[in-house]
């Protein structure tokens, strides 16, 4: 695989908040994590600040802990991702061309993987007007990659954490 090996987390930390799924499902899900965050491309787009991200958030079935396979599901797999950024316009398309592209020719045609983009400002208008859709997939989803829990500790103490 062509992703960076020197992310901030060790893969079994992913792969352990979808414990309840099976072992290849896990490793699916922690590829796809550790990819999206490798190949976010913020200079895709001109903004006032740095892209980051701030969440990766797993939604659906596969974050559900009563999840079971069945022979339905054994052999494929159809994600959904959230993705909260810093910033609205990081949630342009652009952005994310890269990481589409390698998670296909990664995960080949094994799984669908649908993906969304949010705004950390979107999530304050979803709690403001208390948009159900979005706040009870948020709540009920698996949080996957989050910048202020899995940053380095160095990048802490020194200031702004690298996603």
């Amino acid at each position: 695989m062509t992703t960076p090996t020197n992310d901030v987390y060790a893969r079994e930390v992913v792969m352990a908040r979808v414990g309840h799924l099976i072992r290849r499902k896990q490793r699916e899900i922690e590829k796809i994590t550790r990819i999206l965050r490798s190949f976010f491309d913020p200079n895709q787009v001109q903004a006032p600040e740095p892209g980051q991200i701030k969440r990766i958030i797993l939604i659906g079935p596969y974050a559900r802990r009563n999840w079971y396979e069945d022979r339905r599901t054994i052999d494929f797999s159809d994600y959904e991702f959230w993705i909260v950024v810093n910033h609205p316009l990081f949630t342009d398309e652009r952005c994310w061309r890269r990481a589409r592209d390698v998670i296909g020719s990664e995960l080949g045609d094994r799984c669908a993987v649908d993906l969304g983009f949010y705004s950390k400002s979107d999530i304050r208008v979803a709690k403001a007007e208390r948009d159900t859709f979005i706040l009870d997939r948020i709540e009920a989803g698996i949080a996957l990659y989050r910048a202020s829990r899995d940053a380095p500790l160095a990048a802490r103490a020194g200031g702004r954490a690298r996603t």
